[in-house]
């Protein structure tokens, strides 16, 4: 599987995200504490929102640990947006395109999880995307077809309604072909304004998935710690796990839920998949 990060608030390094923190991103590419993989190693990216209204991307190959280029990135970079994903192949190739996040005008999306069985529903799934969308596919993974199905369904428009109807046509793709359990998914998409994170599975027990909770709240509580001091009250994280053992910190998303992020404001909505077949 995978680990990832989701940020937003006043700008911030890099490197103040993947780097420093005691179980920053990097940390876990080495030493996951609640994964199913203690190492991700098969590559990794970072999506960053700047000047242009399409995000940049950086994918790399190399494990995040290893590679030169990103320590470098993101001791000059700053973003107030920042999508970052470790990764853990579940049987596709390591290569660039099949790292994450994935990237569609202004909209980046990445997973954790999988489709259970994908090479056998792969041909199926490819035939629900949109042909206009089709040719967008790069990679050969199941996490981007996954962004391309909900693309298809509206994410531009309506991402819980659109990640809902795709979710439901991978279980009802899956179930067609005898697999109890289709999907495992801790999924982040934004358009750059607003993050949308959902923690879903056909088993009802999905990978862990964490927010943080109000910087203002965590000052008063820890006068003494500078980093809370250097963030905005509207910054906000979420992570597949925490980045540190800071006391109330952190919350635990539930189980089949989506949580939408948007300046300071966080509302958690339930999550279930929208099937056609009723």
């Amino acid at each position: 599987m995978c680990r990832w990060l989701a940020y937003s608030g006043s700008p911030v390094l890099l490197q103040d995200l993947l780097y420093k923190p005691e179980n920053s991103l990097v940390v876990q590419s080495r030493h996951s504490r609640l994964g199913v993989e203690t190492i991700n190693g098969d590559g990794f990216g970072v999506g960053w929102y700047g000047a242009l209204e399409e995000p940049g991307i950086y994918h790399s190959t190399e494990p995040a640990w290893n590679d030169r280029n990103l320590r470098e990135l993101s001791a000059h970079a700053s973003a107030g947006r920042v999508f970052a994903h470790i990764r853990a192949s579940t049987g596709t190739a390591v290569q660039q395109t099949n790292c994450h996040p994935f990237r569609h005008r202004s909209w980046l999306w990445m997973h954790n999880g999988s489709i259970t069985d994908f090479t056998v529903l792969k041909r199926d799934l490819i035939l629900a995307v949109d042909p206009a969308l089709y040719t967008e596919i790069e990679g050969s993974t199941d996490s981007e077809l996954f962004f391309f199905l909900a693309l298809t369904f509206g994410l531009e428009e309506d991402p819980p309604e659109a990640v809902a109807r795709a979710v439901g046509l991978i279980e009802e793709t899956g179930r067609r072909h005898g697999i109890e359990h289709p999907i495992q998914m801790t999924v982040a998409t934004t358009d750059g304004t607003t993050t949308w994170a959902f923690r879903y599975s056909s088993v009802g027990k999905s990978r862990s998935l964490f927010h943080s909770t109000d910087i203002s709240t965590l000052r008063l509580q820890y006068p003494d710690n500078p980093v809370l001091h250097e963030l905005s009250n509207d910054a906000r994280l979420v992570v597949s796990e925490p980045l540190g053992d800071l006391r109330g910190a952190w919350r635990e998303v539930p189980e089949s839920t989506c949580l939408v992020v948007h300046g300071g404001r966080e509302e958690l909505r339930e999550f279930s998949p929208t099937h056609a077949l009723g």
